[in-house]
C-alpha cells in the first residue's frame, strides 16, 4: 500500500514545545513534539478539546521532523502579581521560568496511507478554523505552513505528496530563507547534515521513548501515551538548496 505524506513548515521568531512543564518551570524540546503538532492540526480543523476520537485519529499519523535551523534556546523570567490563592483568601506573586526556541525552522512531515485524511488537514492549514500558534498562543507562525498548490514554488513539495515520510525528509528543499546563509552553504562542500527525529518501531535498537502522544486535551483529564523515535541526519545536498530564497512561502 503506498504511503502519502504532508510536509509542513514551522517557522516563527519564537516557538516552544513543552515536554515536562510543571508549575513554575515551562520547558521546551529542541524540536516540535507530537502533542504540539497534533494540537496545531486540531486548531486548524476546529476540533474541540472534548472530541477525543478526532484527537486520537490525528495522533495516529506517523511524524518526522527535520531541523532546518536549530534556533537558540532562550529563557523568559516572569513575575505575575495579584494571583488569587488556592484557598481564595488573598493574592500572591508567582515567579516562572519559560523557555523557548528563537529563530528555529522545522520541516514536519506527517505520513499515513489515506491521502484524503492528509488532504483534509492540508486544506484546514490553508484556512484554519482557529488561530494557529507554535506551542504557545503568543507564538504565531512567521510564514505559511503549506502551499496552496497553485504557488509558483508548489513543485518544491510543501504540502501533500505520494512519497513516504523518510523520502520527503531526505529530498524536500531546505527551508532556510536567509539569502546570505543559502549563498554561503551553496558555496561549501563540507556542509553539516540536517538533524532528524522520526517515529520508528519500538524494537529499533536506536529507539528512544517520548511521552507526548495526546489521548485527551480535556483540561482536567490530560492524558498522553508513549511513542518511539529515532534520531538521525540527512545530508544537506546542493539539490536541497534551491535558488529561490522563499521556498516555504
Amino acid at each position: 500500500m503506498p504511503a502519502y505524506s504532508l510536509a509542513i513548515c514551522l517557522d516563527a521568531p519564537m516557538q516552544s514545545w513543552g515536554t515536562r512543564s510543571r508549575a513554575s518551570i515551562r520547558d521546551t524540546g529542541r524540536e516540535p513534539t507530537k502533542s504540539g503538532v497534533v494540537g496545531l492540526l486540531a486548531a486548524a480543523r476546529g476540533v474541540p478539546r472534548e472530541d477525543t476520537a478526532a484527537l486520537v485519529e490525528l495522533s495516529g499519523l506517523r511524524m518526522g521532523v527535520r531541523v532546518d535551523r536549530e534556533g537558540i534556546l532562550e529563557r523568559d523570567y516572569h513575575v505575575t502579581q495579584n494571583v488569587p490563592t488556592t484557598t481564595g483568601g488573598g493574592h500572591r506573586t508567582t515567579l516562572s521560568h519559560r523557555y523557548y526556541l528563537a529563530d528555529a525552522v522545522f520541516l514536519v512531515v506527517l505520513e499515513c496511507d489515506d491521502p484524503d485524511q492528509l488532504d483534509r488537514i492540508h486544506q484546514a492549514l490553508l484556512a484554519p478554523v482557529w488561530p494557529l500558534f507554535l506551542g504557545r498562543r503568543a507564538f504565531p507562525p512567521a510564514r505559511p505552513l503549506v502551499t496552496n498548490g497553485h504557488h509558483e514554488q508548489a513543485h518544491t513539495g510543501l504540502g501533500l505528496t505520494e512519497q513516504p515520510l523518510d523520502g520527503v525528509l531526505a529530498t524536500h528543499p531546505w527551508l532556510e530563507d536567509r539569502a546570505e546563509v543559502r549563498a554561503a552553504e551553496r558555496a561549501r562542500t563540507d556542509r553539516d547534515p540536517l538533524r532528524t527525529v522520526v517515529e520508528c518501531d519500538p524494537a529499533d535498537p536506536a529507539a528512544e521513548l517520548r511521552m507526548d502522544v495526546p489521548l485527551s486535551f480535556v483540561s482536567d483529564d490530560r492524558r498522553y501515551a508513549a511513542r518511539a523515535v529515532r534520531a538521525g541526519t540527512v545530508p544537506l545536498t546542493a539539490d536541497l538548496i534551491t535558488e529561490k530564497d522563499d521556498s516555504c512561502t
